[in-house]
């Protein structure tokens, strides 16, 4: 077997889905357990299950301490089950989904909650994401990309994430003629988009003109093209196909078809390019692990949840996904081909841009965004005849994790 497959004993199904609204920092009065024990208890409602049938819990976040995970679940009930607690950055929540497949793939468990939760500082996010941003990035995880970044553009006073995606869409701009105003019609497209999503921490459209006369960030990248730090929980219930069955829950079920997790490899660093550092080349070697796994491609997709972190980074993921050639995003987005109406719908629910980004959460958020896609459920922002969906969940340091779900 290659190193990213694993050997099946049942397909894997989520088959129930919470989250809370994301909120702004500091707007909420409640705790990190308030919030996931909302997200928790939604998604077991969804399910039609108790508490007391979840077998296995992998919980993610990155900002509180160790066994926050316990002390999140305990108030869904304390049955004594294995508690995982997950860091991986922006890539958290869709690694404790990741997790709860491979334990139901596997056979060690027939139902897992995948939990995900956010209790964050307003501002913007430092440099070593999770790590607050340490002064000395001699010891920051992700010293080794913003080496790269520091070689090839030097460091400003900007905010260090901003700062490795701006000038990864400076060099965007450069090498393939790609323009502000495509990169604003990412964050006017999700804006727009996040009007119907009760779930959004925000649901203000704006116009492309309007998104580019906002604050600058870290040229080219305006507020209003970056994702905001968020307070929320999300959850999935993920179960075997026995499990199904003998619960009746076909009509709730949606498969998990393919998912793969890559990490950096020589390719991140080589070029020298921040584009190549934030990700893009793992975010390829993912979504092509997952058309091989599952025998279909970019043009079978119906709906995708990508992580638009910042406006480029869509940009760099349609490219990664194969949704068109090196260097045309720009010109995808212009086209209307990721909005209603054009080939596929990419990030429904606002996306990270307008949704919000608690990063324990963003991954399963995802997922509950394409499982209510997948089931018609997902009311004005419905995307018609939708049967197949995409997830892509992105973190600097790194990982990205690509998940293929149908119904």
């Amino acid at each position: 077997m290659k190193p990213h497959e694993t050997r099946r004993a049942s397909k894997a199904y989520v088959v129930g889905v919470g989250m809370t609204r994301f909120e702004k920092p500091e707007t909420r009065d409640w705790q990190y357990w308030d919030m996931a024990k909302e997200a928790g208890t939604a998604a077991l409602v969804d399910a039609g299950i108790d508490y007391a049938q979840v077998q296995q819990v992998p919980v993610g976040y990155c900002f509180q301490p160790s066994t926050a995970g316990q002390r999140a679940v305990y108030e869904l009930g304390l049955t004594g089950v294995p508690v995982y607690n997950v860091n991986n950055n922006c890539a958290t929540g869709s690694t404790a989904l990741m997790m709860a497949r491979q334990f139901v793939e596997g056979g060690a468990a027939d139902c897992v909650l995948a939990l995900g939760f956010e209790k964050m500082s307003r501002g913007a996010l430092g440099g070593g994401g999770a790590d607050g941003g340490a002064a000395d990035f001699r010891t920051s995880p992700v010293a080794r990309h913003y080496g790269v970044m520091a070689a090839a553009h030097g460091f400003e006073m900007s905010p260090p994430t901003a700062q490795i995606f701006g000038n990864a869409a400076r060099e965007h701009m450069d090498r393939y003629g790609t323009t502000e105003a495509q990169l604003a019609a990412v964050g006017a497209k999700n804006h727009r988009h996040s009007v119907n999503n009760p779930y959004a921490q925000f649901q203000d459209p704006y116009t492309v003109e309007e998104i580019l006369a906002a604050k600058t960030i870290h040229r080219p990248l305006t507020k209003l093209q970056c994702s905001p730090t968020s307070d929320g929980s999300a959850a999935a219930v993920v179960v075997s196909e026995r499990f199904v069955e003998s619960h009746g829950l076909g009509d709730r079920a949606v498969e998990i078809v393919a998912q793969a997790m890559t990490t950096d490899t020589e390719e991140s660093f080589a070029s020298g390019t921040c584009v190549d550092a934030v990700g893009q080349p793992m975010s390829r070697a993912a979504a092509q692990q997952v058309y091989e796994a599952s025998g279909l491609s970019a043009a079978d997709l119906d709906v995708i949840e990508l992580h638009d972190c910042f406006s480029i980074n869509e940009l760099l993921t349609y490219e990664a996904l194969g949704l068109c050639g090196e260097g045309e995003s720009g010109k995808l987005v212009e086209s209307g081909a990721t909005t209603y109406g054009g080939r596929w719908v990419v990030n429904p629910s606002g996306g990270l841009i307008s949704k919000g980004h608690p990063l324990g959460a963003t991954g399963l958020a995802q997922a509950a965004e394409l499982t209510w896609q997948l089931r018609g459920e997902a009311g004005e922002r419905q995307v018609e005849g939708a049967r197949t969906g995409l997830a892509h969940n992105i973190g600097l340091g790194g990982a990205a994790v690509v998940t293929l779900l149908r119904r």
